[in-house]
């Protein structure tokens, strides 16, 4: 039975070296090299054969958008939208910090206004 079980054992450590070592496709692709020609990394991300539909009508009518084709452009609304909403709260939080430099400003000349005044003769002299 220990026989059996020690046979058991190392026909699983092989098998188990054997399936360590697998290549996939992705990793075959020279990524260095498309980065450098600025490519995607997926060379199935981006390109006529993903953005352009499957075929067109002889008619000229517009063809229908496929399932991935409609995901991505929803998504690049979304984003788009995402943008702008976070632009226009960058701008706004801009205007308010010069607002608040302003007012902050103004609030010190004011107290510097007030606090130095003439006293005495030097107040007799201005006024004339």
């Amino acid at each position: 039975m220990l026989q059996i079980t020690r046979l058991c054992l190392a026909a699983s450590a092989t098998v188990a070296a054997q399936r360590g070592i697998a290549l996939t496709a992705a990793r075959s692709i020279d990524q260095k090299w498309r980065a450098a020609k600025g490519l995607p990394e997926n060379p199935n991300a981006f390109g006529p054969l993903t953005n352009l539909p499957d075929f067109t009508y002889l008619d000229g009518r517009p063809t229908p958008l496929g399932a991935n084709q409609k995901r991505r452009l929803l998504k690049q609304q979304s984003i788009a939208a995402r943008i702008v909403e976070l632009s226009g709260e960058l701008e706004f939080a801009k205007q308010r910090h010069e607002r608040l430099k302003e007012t902050a400003e103004s609030e010190k000349q004011r107290l510097i206004q007030n606090k130095l005044k003439p006293k005495g003769h030097l107040l007799l002299k201005q006024k004339k």
